[in-house]
């Protein structure tokens, strides 16, 4: 099992932990979706997938439906994607992904919380360029053998697959999500979940000591509602119960 696999689990044990946070990113990530396709799922798949990861997280589907239909309020503002690029303490490289309604504000913030935790806000393509940008889908693997699945989905961009707890995971190049997820569709394969992250190339091992001072700045820029994703190369290791 490669670098898809061993980021899944140690980020596993982290991210996406508070439900609250969880809602308010996918509520972000439906807004924005609807204003790109449209409110129909059937015709818009980028709200397709977002609908998926709703349910993943248990979202209630009043909620999904009643954020739709603020979406497709006129007077409702959009989203934009912006992207941060730093350095934590320790020469830990940090991307920061998130969507606002008010860059200025956004800006703001993360770079206090750089400032704060003796970091250094990058320019752009600082530190971008240490990550792979990679998608993924988490199916239902009943009946599913992951090494053949692995075989029939290379020629649409698969470049890792394996199974979890939680089902089968494909993991591709950014560019392929488009590709498998049409040919999981007309497959009937249900999808249970699907995303983008950032796997970095290499990661840097500290000492727990050096450890507490990043964290202390992931935990400042996540807590941010702005904020939807945090990646970092700083090694992580969690012991199993």
């Amino acid at each position: 099992m490669g670098r898809a696999f061993e980021f899944r689990k140690a980020r596993k044990m982290k991210r996406w932990s508070a439900m609250a946070k969880a809602f308010t990113r996918i509520g972000k990530d439906i807004v924005m979706a609807v204003k790109e396709g449209g409110p129909d799922p059937a015709s818009n798949s980028r709200l397709r997938a977002v609908i998926q990861n709703a349910k993943s997280v248990n979202m209630p589907k009043d909620n999904v439906e009643r954020a739709i239909k603020k979406a497709s309020d006129k007077d409702q503002g959009d989203y934009k994607e912006v992207l941060f690029e730093g350095y934590a303490p320790h020469g830990i490289a940090i991307l920061v992904e998130t969507a606002t309604d008010n860059n200025n504000r956004t800006v703001a913030n993360i770079r206090s919380y750089f400032n704060k935790c003796d970091g250094n806000l990058g320019t752009s393509g600082s530190v971008e360029f240490m990550f792979d940008h990679t998608c993924n889908f988490r199916i239902n693997g009943e009946g599913l053998d992951p090494e053949e699945l692995e075989l029939e989905f290379i020629d649409f961009g698969a470049e890792e697959v394996f199974q979890d707890d939680d089902g089968i995971l494909i993991y591709a190049p950014f560019e392929s999500f488009g590709a498998i997820q049409k040919e999981l569709e007309s497959r009937s394969i249900e999808i249970l979940s699907s995303g983008f992250e950032r796997i970095p190339q290499v990661t840097k091992k500290i000492s727990a000591e050096q450890a507490a001072d990043v964290e202390k700045l992931l935990e400042k820029i996540e807590e941010d509602d702005d904020v939807q994703n945090v990646y970092h190369t700083m090694e992580e290791s969690f012991s199993e119960s």
